[in-house]
């Protein structure tokens, strides 16, 4: 009893000297032991997206982990999240650099750009195309995608072991296939030999699509095409595969993830495969990379 006196009355002297009450010093107690709670239970709700998405932004996970907090009554604000993620080791690093998957360096014919001032307004107005390579263990295989630039779903896709037409081909057929109207659109990609040549023009042609292709090697010209290939590789699949299948198979569920799960911030947070669903007026937040480039490069836009 004389201790548990002792050790109230240092308690008192130490909060008159701080000018704090006793009250606030257990209330801090008690937030100094929930911390850890706090942030355990936040950090088992991002592993839990992390197994889907690996590499998936910090930005984007305090968003879609907001309703738990919410429901928990745990507040956290984005930089105090991005402190607890680099905490726990989960902040991403980027690594650069990748083979060269497109040679523009031929006699086949190169069609204009098209799609110089145009912002796409609705679903299949505007189709982008690229090719990315996939490290496997022994060698590469390569990407090809076909994607939607107004609700940036992934229409079309295909893994194939050579940099050939064929994957190409196989990621536009799907495209096609599940094309849904027959409004005027176009396709827009590199000047790589896989997009001029006479298969992948004439399926172009007999579906009614329009052409067009990039007038120079800058990324910026297919800008969303580049960006669909980077969220991919930086947030949804793997490094490296065993083999063929393997990519083929991850590759198919970051396919559904990134159409299905995940918001993208230049569809107001929403996922592509809902704004490909319905008839959305979406508020644009990306930048028209024409004007970003003429303005860096001092040319006035019209």
């Amino acid at each position: 009893m004389k201790v548990e006196q002792s050790q109230g009355g240092n308690l008192s002297r130490l909060c008159l000297l701080s000018g704090k009450s006793r009250q606030s010093y257990y209330k801090r107690c008690l937030k100094t032991e929930e911390t850890p709670l706090r942030e355990e239970l936040i950090i088992q709700q991002v592993i839990g997206y992390r197994r889907l998405q690996p590499r998936i932004g910090g930005k984007k996970l305090h968003r879609m982990v907001s309703p738990f907090m919410k429901q928990h009554e745990l507040k956290m604000g984005r930089d105090a999240f991005f402190t607890v993620l680099r905490r726990y080791g989960l902040l991403n690093k980027r690594h650069r650099g990748k083979p060269r998957t497109t040679d523009s360096n031929h006699w086949m014919k190169k069609h204009p750009n098209l799609i110089k001032k145009l912002i796409p307004m609705e679903l299949e107005q505007l189709w982008v195309s690229d090719i990315t390579y996939l490290a496997l263990c022994n060698s590469d295989a390569f990407l090809s995608l076909v994607t939607d630039a107004y609700s940036r779903k992934i229409v079309g896709f295909h893994v194939s072991k050579s940099l050939k037409a064929e994957g190409c081909i196989q990621a536009l057929q799907m495209a096609i296939a599940g094309r849904s109207n027959s409004n005027e659109l176009i396709h827009h990609s590199d000047r790589g030999v896989q997009y001029c040549c006479g298969d992948y023009v004439d399926l172009l042609k007999g579906a009614e699509i329009n052409i067009s292709m990039t007038e120079s090697g800058d990324p910026r010209d297919n800008a969303i095409a580049e960006r669909v290939n980077g969220i991919l590789k930086m947030e949804l699949l793997e490094p490296v595969f065993v083999n063929l299948e393997a990519a083929r198979a991850a590759v198919t569920q970051a396919v559904n993830t990134y159409n299905f799960l995940r918001p993208h911030s230049s569809i107001s947070m929403l996922t592509p495969a809902l704004v490909h669903g319905r008839v959305l007026k979406l508020k644009r937040h990306w930048r028209n990379p024409q004007k970003w480039k003429s303005r860096r490069e001092g040319i006035p836009v019209g």
